[in-house]
């Protein structure tokens, strides 16, 4: 039977590091995002008897995995236990060894036997062992970088309401804040699950259960139609903004209607706001561009700034292209990189304002905790990149060659004024507000960001800058 042990220092007291694992989002968090995997169901907590259900997918295959936890002692050890699923056996023993008194020794024990035995270990073994190193190499990074997050910032356990809690950003925040200690209590729009304290609301009817917002310490506001969903038709256009517009004048005058409001409404806005700039730096007073999305941001923004009016500070996140490939733009664009035949758009010229999946949840917690910041903040790495670097660095992390340019009429012909706003213009934000404020990014360049999400680690230096 293959086994494999890993072993990874974290610099936080074991009880620290225990109590991590036991809270909600724990396993959310530690899940690859390069690989399309997601619990469909728990019963209790990782202490004996708890069972899990997880669904990964590749491609058109697909396999279901329930593991059962056994062997719980606190803060030394917890077992998953594979009940049924795509192989003969798994355990996997996760120990925590205190080194010192504010380090710990996690060390991950597995042993598996593949679905055709002991024959197919001469297929399986190097293959399964090597994705197991890359996804512990993933999981210690995210933990360690996770609870620094926290530790900074400290202070009393936060409750924070959400709209867009199940995107892609929505959901990374509501596991990232469980994880660290807090409560989020999730807007949503459809019935709401009373039991998980879930609040309804619906923009289009102009509906909100306001009263149940009393006393949360913070509202993130994420929720509106996908821009990147298809051309922009007259409906579509119209969807969009009302869906953030709309929506935020619903929350804005919910929450002042409150008797006690929240001290915080973070509220999403993106770097369209400042149109197609070419290489002109844009930071946080630079003035509005031209086009729909300026518009529809300058708008949205002055909405959110609406709940200032009970005293309530307003932090506008101005996001750039958010890096995961669980979905969004890098998401989309990995099959055609993976397959070869990704390279520049149009000019290649056009600026591409980053920011990392991770950085920007953390930003959003920053943004939070931070009475000094206020306004309008550019969610942006530092070192925004032109097109053609950005599919160039794309293409080396992961090893496929970038050739085959698109040209902007074929970007204009597929994707009509949606394609030209998204792809062919640029915006190069720098995120003056954040970093002034105190904020660190632990992905600055481009190739560690991609590098980590994508699970390719080793040897990248600093990225493109």
């Amino acid at each position: 039977m293959p086994r494999l042990v890993h072993e990874a220092v974290l610099p936080f007291p074991t009880d620290k590091v225990f109590a991590w694992h036991m809270r909600p989002g724990a396993l959310e968090r530690l899940l690859p995002p390069w690989e399309d995997v997601r619990v469909l169901s728990r019963e209790g907590g990782i202490d004996d008897g708890g069972l899990v259900r997880i669904r990964a997918r590749r491609g058109p295959l697909k396999a279901d995995l329930t593991v059962r936890h056994t062997a719980f002692r606190k803060d030394r050890l917890f077992r998953d236990e594979q009940v049924t699923g795509p192989l003969q056996s798994w355990t996997h023993d996760h120990e925590f060894e205190p080194r010192g008194e504010d380090s710990t020794v996690v060390r991950d024990r597995i042993e598996w036997e593949p679905p055709l035995g002991a024959a197919a270990n001469v297929f399986t073994r190097a293959a399964i062992e090597a994705e197991l190193r890359r996804f512990f190499a993933f999981r210690g990074r995210r933990i360690a970088q996770d609870m620094a997050r926290h530790a900074s910032y400290g202070g009393r356990r936060l409750r924070v309401a959400a709209t867009g809690a199940g995107g892609l950003v929505g959901s990374a925040l509501r596991h990232f804040l469980t994880t660290g200690g807090h409560e989020v209590v999730r807007i949503v729009r459809r019935k709401p699950n009373r039991e998980a304290g879930e609040i309804y609301w619906d923009p289009a009817e102009r509906r909100i259960e306001g009263h149940l917002l009393e006393g949360v310490d913070a509202v993130v506001h994420l929720a509106g139609e996908s821009i990147s969903g298809g051309k922009w038709t007259p409906a579509k256009k119209k969807a969009i903004w009302q869906s953030r517009v709309t929506g935020t004048r619903l929350i804005v005058a919910a929450i002042n209607r409150m008797r006690r409001p929240p001290g915080v409404l973070v509220s999403a806005s993106a770097v369209g706001y400042y149109g197609d700039r070419g290489t002109e730096s844009l930071r946080e007073g630079s003035r509005p561009g031209k086009g729909f999305l300026a518009d529809l941001c300058r708008e949205w923004e002055g909405e959110a700034a609406r709940a200032a009016r009970s005293g309530v500070r307003v932090v506008q996140l101005r996001t750039g292209l958010v890096l995961s490939p669980a979905g969004g733009a890098l998401g989309t664009m990995l099959l055609p990189f993976r397959m070869g035949v990704g390279g520049r758009l149009g000019t290649g010229r056009q600026y591409v304002s980053w920011i990392d999946h991770d950085d920007l949840v953390a930003l959003i917690l920053h943004a939070i905790a931070t009475p000094s910041l206020r306004g309008p903040v550019n969610a942006t790495a530092p070192y925004p990149v032109p097109n053609a670097t950005f599919t160039t660095v794309l293409g080396r992390v992961l090893r496929r060659p970038t050739l085959l340019p698109v040209p902007s009429l074929a970007v204009r012909g597929i994707f009509g004024e949606m394609g030209q706003a998204l792809l062919l213009e640029g915006a190069r934000a720098v995120p003056d507000a954040a970093l002034r404020s105190g904020f660190r990014f632990d992905f600055e360049g481009l190739e560690e960001s991609l590098r980590h999400q994508l699970g390719q680690v080793g040897g990248e230096g600093k990225g493109a800058r």
